[in-house]
């Protein structure tokens, strides 16, 4: 947790390390989640290729929509749930990204209004 609003603003050398931080985790929870993807989309069917699935994984995590269209049973099953999965993903990592900036902004327009 950040300094409550009634303590003093951080410096900057540790708003760049939680920025910084906060960058680190969510590159390592996107690549997780792309790692996801990529895995599940080369085992639910066999005829897409390593290079194909990195494709279309990185593709829907991204929100830019799947981009094979001849996927198997399986594959459409995964497509549709990695999908939502890859939505609440990046919303979610967006937002722990931003939350220093964001926390710093709102800290200091309580600090102008004392």
């Amino acid at each position: 947790m950040y300094e409550p609003k009634y303590k003093p603003l951080a410096p900057r050398r540790v708003f760049y390390l939680r920025v910084a931080n906060n960058l680190l985790i969510g590159a390592g929870i996107l690549g997780i989640s792309l790692l996801i993807g990529i895995l599940g989309f080369h085992y639910t069917c066999d005829h897409i290729r390593w290079l194909d699935a990195f494709h279309n994984a990185s593709m829907l995590l991204s929100g830019m929509g799947p981009v094979l269209d001849h996927l198997c049973d399986k594959g459409i099953w995964f497509s549709s749930f990695y999908a939502l999965f890859s939505g609440v993903v990046f919303i979610t990592n967006i937002g722990f990204i931003l939350a220093p900036v964001i926390h710093r902004f709102f800290h200091k327009l309580h600090l102008q209004e004392k």
